[in-house]
């Protein structure tokens, strides 16, 4: 009789693998409150690497963290028009605190553009005091009707910049730096996902944004998963708020903004990007254990990898040991292969009367002995190549599965079939883009026919990126 699979098949039921792998591979738990999630530690840790990466690449843009309340008054939503229609399905509302019925009701944060307006109409004075360039790491809530954990949950993490300039130029050249130079950056060289940038249409635009630039990733099912976004803002919250500043020449200005967020979202990236029949597969440049040195089974093993442990992590590689032995080592590598580590030192009495270890690498698959002496030679070298044959693998997914297209009915036969189409955005159209939001398929951005992000909706040659998506 076969042995039953620890996960359910991607092949068989992708929706089932993936919440199977995130229960067996011990990264998160459903919370109490439908919709709401408990990060486990191991899942908590690919976050802080994740929040470390992006928060060194953010403040080399630029920008300074700090915190703003949880809480908003219900009544600043109201002063963007566009801004609360958007989130007003979402909202979480507290009627009553310390056994009373509050004078205004206030909102449990779901963004902070409109309570850091209000601030920034405060410290906004003078051309002087531009570019204002703020970062911060909060979680907010928007009521989820649908949950699936990392995806889309009541509550999540994330990071939301807030920036003030002076000139629509400066504003939209910074929305701009953002998109490629921190989000891009640490998808593809970091996360190793070949994901495109791109424009949303107007009907996907941020709420009370005038362009929204986005990062969609082909996931392993071929379904489309928005990443990150960075948004012009215009003067539509300075207007509301009614941030100015004195010009140069004297003259009061209203000030240009943007907005730009990730989200813990990229953990489920991470997992539908990477992960196989066998678990999680973590790109070693992210992960917080690149490399699990475990002894098999005797003291002087244990007393070996602790060595061996402590000799990685002097050269600067994320090492943890396992030194278990009164837990079946079949077991113990069952586990670390769900979880993604992507290499493996397994070192047992055999191995030691040999000198040698065996090295399990995650990514490509299989095992080979290597000399004990020359893991710290060896080990940056196999990280490097398989941090590599991930993001190979994620662009080969997305060339292969976009199909270039003509028609309407094209477009959501190739979506349909598990895959992405182009298609010409002046053949689709904003009532294309409506015919096929009938059949759950929407355009998740627009680029030129080069694959760069065209300055205007209608540029000659925009293509729209057709897909399904999570």
């Amino acid at each position: 009789m076969a042995k039953a699979p620890v996960l359910t098949p991607q092949a068989e039921d992708f929706p089932r693998w993936y919440q199977d792998l995130i229960n067996k591979a011990e990264l998160a738990d459903n919370g109490p409150v439908r919709g709401t999630m408990v990060i486990r530690p191991y899942g908590y840790g690919l976050w802080e690497r994740m929040q470390q990466e992006m928060d060194a690449r953010i403040k080399d843009a630029g920008a300074q963290n700090a915190y703003f309340p949880l809480f908003i008054p219900q009544s600043y939503l109201t002063r963007e028009a566009e801004h609360v229609e958007g989130f007003a399905p979402e909202l979480a509302v507290v009627t009553h605190g310390g056994g009373k019925e509050l004078e205004e009701p206030v909102v449990v944060r779901p963004t902070s553009e409109t309570i850091i307006n209000d601030y920034f109409s405060k410290w906004v004075q003078s051309y002087r005091d531009l570019p204002l360039l703020i970062n911060q790491w909060a979680n907010v809530v928007r009521w989820e009707m649908r949950p699936r954990v990392f995806l889309r949950t009541s509550e999540f993490l994330w990071q939301e910049g807030h920036t003030a300039h002076a000139s629509y130029e400066d504003a939209r050249d910074y929305a701009a730096r953002i998109h490629k130079d921190v989000y891009a950056d640490f998808m593809v060289n970091v996360l190793g996902i070949d994901v495109v940038l791109g424009r949303k249409t107007a009907k996907e635009r941020f709420a009370g944004a005038i362009n929204t630039l986005t990062l969609e990733g082909m996931m392993g099912d071929g379904k489309a998963l928005q990443l990150g976004t960075s948004h012009e803002l215009g003067t539509n919250f300075a207007k509301a708020f009614n941030t100015q500043y004195l010009s140069k020449e004297g003259k009061q200005e209203l000030v240009w903004q943007t907005s730009w967020g990730v989200s813990t979202r990229m953990v489920g990236g991470l997992i539908m990007s990477h992960g196989d029949d066998n678990g999680l597969r973590v790109p070693p440049r992210l992960a917080h254990v690149q490399v699990v040195v475990m002894a098999i089974k005797g003291d002087e093993a244990v007393t070996k990898v602790r060595e061996i442990g402590a000799r990685l992590k002097a050269l600067g590689i994320r090492v943890q040991v396992d030194d278990r032995v009164d837990t079946p080592f079949g077991r113990r590598a069952v586990d670390w292969e769900l979880k993604g580590v992507p290499v493996r030192v397994e070192v047992g009495p055999r191995d030691l009367e040999a000198g040698t270890a065996m090295l399990a690498r995650r990514i490509p698959g299989g095992k080979e002995p290597v000399s004990l002496d020359a893991l710290g030679e060896l080990l940056p070298k196999v990280l490097e190549e398989d941090q590599a044959q991930l993001l190979r693998e994620s662009r080969e997914r997305r060339e292969s599965r976009t199909s270039d297209v003509t028609t309407l009915e094209e477009a959501a036969e190739a979506a349909a079939a598990g895959g992405w189409a182009r298609i010409p955005w002046a053949t689709l159209g904003a009532a294309g883009e409506a015919k096929l939001a009938e059949q759950a398929v929407s355009v998740r951005c627009l680029v030129t026919e080069d694959g760069s992000v065209p300055e205007t909706d209608d540029a000659p040659g925009t293509v729209a990126i057709v897909a399904r998506s999570y």
